[in-house]
């Protein structure tokens, strides 16, 4: 089965399932640099490197591994993050809230705003950073604006089809995240806008929205 999501102008996007959790990991590349994110090396490291060299052929010339980004500290989205960083040395970015959880040197500290990449680089596309308290204290979802689509939101397990993440049945941390995915989500993107969660299928803004009232009011 293909892992290409998008092939947009200056980009594509792959997605792979890995683990008996189905955990997603998606691969940005950049058609002109050849630069790639990769969000959340969650396990199976071998089916991650294939990923990458698949990504890679989607560039115009050689392709780089210019960031890991790591959607929030549980363990199951960071299990093939150390031999990911051994293999190539690529820096990693993490929420400032999480960064103690992660079990490798974060090398980007994010905070609600930031825009990737930092200063002095050129991918030849951009990412948001927009901060999800709540399934942690420092999740964070990474939006990318293509000029050619619509907004996709990599929401990592702050929100899926169906509602948002889990807050274990913590009546603040729900309150929190739903006030964050309502603000900083529903509010600020359009409702064509693809959301890529941490697990399972996508949904958009749109289909989701009609049921903000339903997921407040249930509590989960």
């Amino acid at each position: 089965m293909s892992s290409l999501l998008h092939d947009l102008d200056d980009v594509t996007v792959r997605r792979i399932a890995v683990s008996s959790m189905d955990n997603n990991v998606y691969l940005i590349t950049a058609k002109q640099s050849g630069e790639q994110v990769l969000i959340d090396a969650a396990d199976d490291l071998p089916a991650i490197q294939a990923l990458l060299a698949a990504g890679a052929a989607d560039a115009s010339g050689p392709a780089r591994l210019a960031l890991i980004a790591t959607t929030h500290q549980h363990w199951d989205h960071v299990r093939a993050l150390e031999g990911l960083v051994a293999a190539t040395h690529a820096p990693v970015a993490a929420g400032r809230q999480d960064v103690a959880g992660i079990p490798v040197g974060v090398d980007v500290v994010l905070d609600h705003g930031d825009v990737l990449p930092e200063a002095g680089a050129d991918w030849g596309f951009t990412l948001t950073a927009v901060h999800l308290r709540g399934h942690t204290p420092g999740s964070i979802a990474y939006v990318l604006e293509p000029k050619d689509a619509p907004p996709l939101i990599f929401s990592g397990d702050s929100l899926f089809p169906g509602g948002v993440g889990n807050t274990q049945n913590d009546a603040d941390r729900f309150s929190l995240l739903y006030a964050d995915v309502v603000g900083r989500l529903f509010n600020a993107y359009p409702d064509d806008a693809e959301v890529h969660p941490g697990h399972g299928r996508p949904t958009t803004l749109g289909a989701e929205r009609p049921h903000l009232a339903e997921w407040r009011d249930r509590g989960w």
